[in-house]
């Protein structure tokens, strides 16, 4: 016969103690003003442990008044699944971390309205609040949402570096600006000193952290900055980048800002026999994610993305513990260089 579950008054019993003594101990809630003797903890522990007493999770969660779940919403329109997106590692990084913890995580998979864009919420309720806190990514992101959150004052932590008017907001980032620093240095130690910019029409904090990086590596380079070699485009498959002109302007290298940008530049180099790195060396301010063939090796480097989403998990789950959820905290993660093939001397020194 299947014998009884014990009950936390059976250990309350055979440990000679309230059954309230015993929560707190199970519960690890015997802090602050609360005090008893470590001979009394270990006597009830003990007594747990003969009768096969197991706490029940979410009695646990609600005495600490959470329910052990992070949320993991994101503003893209497909919620990222597959190894090839750009976002997954970050999600690998998530859930390792989670488990680490101790935490479930709860997917916001449904959350899309007629527009095809993701929202928090629906009907005026912040449909996050079924979890803990929150984990939030994607460059589509809805400030006004955001805004909200902080407003209501609900722990979230935000993966990419995110500018709110008037707050600001927990968040783990890559180091672009560093990183294009050091790519900027790698280039002028070649020998290169027209460095054309290669960027994207759209902006975003990510992108500005590159730019930013791009003009103090030139400054620290001692290297003019010229506004005609910053080039923006949309990246379009089919777009020809103005690559003659900045030939003219005495370019011999060229940062590139992402990876289907670079694709668009590939494109135009063949079309018009500019051999890399031979005529034109390359930096990619990233990883190589779009429609890459694969024929390079591009220099640049690595965004840490599953550190990253690791490090979000740690940062919200300290925010909890700590119960300062409305303290901002701000990690940026040093990006790996990465060598490639696509860097090598001007042929003519300028």
């Amino acid at each position: 016969m299947q014998t009884k579950r014990p009950r936390l008054t059976d250990v309350a019993q055979l440990a000679g103690v309230s059954s309230a003594t015993v929560s707190l101990v199970i519960n690890q809630r015997v802090t602050g003003n609360v005090r008893i003797p470590a001979e009394t903890q270990q006597r009830v522990l003990d007594a747990a442990a003969q009768l096969g007493y197991v706490a029940d999770p979410v009695a646990q969660s609600l005495a600490k008044g959470r329910n052990g779940l992070i949320g993991v919403f994101t503003f893209e329109a497909i919620f990222p699944v597959t190894q090839r997106d750009f976002y997954y590692p970050f999600l690998l990084g998530i859930e390792h971390a989670a488990e680490t913890l101790g935490y479930d995580l709860l997917l916001y998979t449904s959350t899309s309205v007629g527009d095809g864009r993701r929202r928090i919420y629906r009907d005026g309720r912040n449909r996050l609040r079924l979890a803990d806190g929150a984990i939030l990514l994607g460059t589509e992101s809805s400030k006004e949402e955001i805004q909200a959150l902080v407003e209501e004052a609900y722990p979230f932590v935000f993966i990419g570096r995110r500018e709110v008017p008037g707050s600001e907001i927990s968040y783990t980032a890559a180091d672009y600006a560093s990183a294009t620093v050091e790519l900027i240095d790698r280039l002028a130690t070649a020998g290169h000193r027209r460095i054309a910019y290669i960027g994207a029409e759209n902006v975003t904090e990510s992108l500005l952290d590159r730019r930013r990086g791009y003009k103090q590596g030139l400054a620290a380079n001692a290297l003019p900055l010229d506004a005609r070699l910053i080039c923006l485009c949309s990246g379009q498959k089919d777009e020809r980048i103005a690559l003659q002109t900045l030939l003219a302007l005495g370019v011999t290298a060229a940062v590139v800002e992402t990876g289907p940008i670079a694709y668009t530049l590939l494109h135009t180099c063949r079309e018009c026999g500019i051999q890399i790195p031979a005529d034109l060396s390359l930096g990619l301010l990233g990883d190589p994610f779009g429609d890459m063939d694969g024929t390079l090796n591009f220099s640049g480097f690595s965004i840490p993305r599953e550190e990253m989403g690791a490090q979000a998990v740690y940062l919200l789950a300290e925010g909890l513990d700590a119960k300062t959820s409305d303290q901002p905290r701000q990690i940026a993660l040093h990006c790996t260089p990465v060598t490639g093939s696509t860097i090598a001397p001007p042929r003519v020194h300028p």
